[in-house]
């Protein structure tokens, strides 16, 4: 499944494209004075191959739940078993992510692909989809992470929940994510796929003091470099991607299912999995925080035309966001100081996207409106 679905992954249509920045400057407004807007909509025209694109409704959130074995390190305050309590609230639609996805008419898929303790089947709300592909990761500290082919069938998970949802008919997808110490082992994705210093990528995650962030980045250093993953002070610009910061070597490229078995979590494997299954079936995929912005990371070394479905939501104030989605070259839309995840971000800036394709599609151009333009 993996293989066909990056075989599936084609460049955005150029010609599309075109006719939609051709549109925006005949449209009824200053040229520009949508920002960041006409940027996206002539985005997703290419992604349709069609000018306009079809407006982005409805759409789907997935939520990927995993547990991660590097929890033993003292990288966070919160028990692991609070991923399987919080799967359980996603259900009875106690969630953040519940009431936002509510307000916009977005349905919600609890997936567990990696969590630790057993989860029983929900019998209403947003429908559960037991994936397990192992309970929880290993510690990325003494071993890999996941084997490869535990990694391979966590992308294939999130391939085929993309597909299933596309086949639902939503025409937006969301990426939504939940594990205790989940930003621990995104810190360490976004070093090795962008060369960056640990320092410069691992926050505070869900609140912790300056004791246990200093923990926290030495465990991610450590893990880097128990697997061969520490960056190097010279070396190439990331294939694919924007130079990596001071020109540094980013290892994680040269072979980006090993790094994510290495040292990545079953959920952003997933995600991973989802961002390509929507960039294959020509569908936008709405990052959320940093978990998603570390797997859009793996998504794109795989198949970097894959960028063209990726739509980045917000900002997180995680410090490896940023770095992330500068990597990927992604404009956020919105940045709200969130660090929540579940997806919240990527439902709250939803609407932004779907603006910005009724624009393009509703809004009169100068001459059909016999408005006089500019001399």
């Amino acid at each position: 499944m993996l293989t066909e679905t990056l075989a599936a992954i084609r460049p955005a249509e150029a010609d599309a494209a075109a006719q939609a920045r051709d549109r925006q400057a005949r449209m009824t407004k200053p040229a520009g004075s949508l920002g960041v807007l006409e940027d996206l909509s002539v985005r997703l025209a290419g992604l349709a191959g069609e000018c306009p694109p079809p407006v982005p409704e409805p759409a789907a959130v997935a939520v990927f739940a995993g547990d991660h074995g590097v929890h033993a390190q003292g990288v966070t305050p919160w028990p692991q078993e609070v991923t399987g309590q919080m799967v359980a609230n996603f259900l009875a639609e106690g969630a953040v992510v519940n009431a936002f996805a509510a307000q916009i008419g977005a349905s919600v898929t609890v997936v567990d692909v990696g969590v630790a303790a057993p989860l029983p089947s929900a019998g209403g709300g947003p429908r559960f989809l037991d994936r397990n592909v192992r309970r929880g990761t290993r510690d990325m500290t003494v071993e890999a992470a996941m084997t490869r082919d535990e990694a391979v069938a966590a992308l294939e998970v999130g391939i085929a929940v993309a597909n299933d949802l596309v086949d639902a008919g939503n025409r937006a997808l969301l990426t939504g994510d939940m594990g205790i110490a989940n930003t621990t082992a995104s810190a360490a994705l976004i070093a090795a796929f962008t060369g960056a210093d640990p320092a410069a990528v691992t926050g505070a995650g869900t609140g912790i003091d300056a004791e246990t962030l200093a923990r926290k980045t030495d465990v991610v250093r450590r893990a880097l470099a128990a697997h061969g993953l520490a960056t190097t002070p010279e070396g190439p610009a990331t294939p694919g991607g924007p130079a990596t910061p001071s020109g540094s070597a980013a290892p994680g490229v040269a072979d980006p299912i090993g790094t994510l078995a290495a040292i990545g979590g079953l959920e952003h494997a997933a995600i991973a999995g989802f961002v390509l299954g929507a960039a294959a079936r020509r569908v936008p995929v709405v990052l959320d925080g940093v978990i998603a912005g570390s797997a859009a990371l793996v998504a794109a070394a795989l198949a970097p035309a894959g960028l063209d479905a990726m739509v980045a939501g917000h900002r997180s104030t995680e410090p490896g966001h940023g770095v992330a989605l500068t990597h990927l070259g992604l404009t956020p839309l919105v940045d709200l100081s969130l660090r929540l995840g579940e997806g919240t971000g990527a439902v709250l800036a939803l609407p932004i996207v779907q603006a910005a394709v009724r624009a393009l599609r509703d809004v009169a151009t100068f001459d059909s409106a016999g408005v006089t333009e500019k001399q």
